[in-house]
């Protein structure tokens, strides 16, 4: 397999059945309650395949079949698909990440000058807070204990 653009645009769709675990991993902050299952099913189905000392492959393709082949997995671990899986879930624990881009000056003007408004942009108290103050969501319970952030 070469690489090549999946998933659905304007104009076509393309599914030939590759998943790429970044996309549940990326959005682990915004539905965890959906990221989280489908990325313990993904490593409970497909182990060793697709998981290793370095998390998920880039992608996998359970239904790619071929003479010799049954599955397909990539061999890479891309720091553009690990990146947003880290980050994420450090947001969903703690929200470091989202709180430290709130106090850079330089994040702020930008979104001002690119024309965003509202939301903490529009609310000095929340941004000169400390980012402790900022975190509300719960970290992960693993083997029925609550681990501490």
């Amino acid at each position: 397999m070469s690489y090549s653009a999946r998933g659905t645009g304007r104009d076509y769709t393309q599914d030939d059945g590759t998943i790429a675990p970044t996309a549940a991993g990326g959005s682990v902050a915004f539905a965890p309650e959906i990221a989280i299952p489908a990325l313990r099913e993904m490593k409970h189905r497909y182990g060793n395949h697709i998981y290793s000392r370095y998390g998920f492959v880039d992608a996998f393709n359970p239904s790619f079949h071929t003479a010799d082949k049954s599955f397909w997995s990539d061999t890479a671990y891309l720091g553009i698909d690990q990146g947003p899986i880290l980050l994420m879930i450090e947001n969903w624990r703690s929200g470091l990440v989202w709180n430290t881009m709130k106090h850079n000056p330089a994040i702020r003007q930008g979104l001002l000058k690119a024309g965003f408004r509202g939301g903490w942009l529009g609310n000095e108290a929340e941004v000169s807070a400390p980012a402790s103050q900022h975190a509300t969501v719960q970290p992960p319970v693993q083997n029925g204990q609550q681990q501490s952030g």
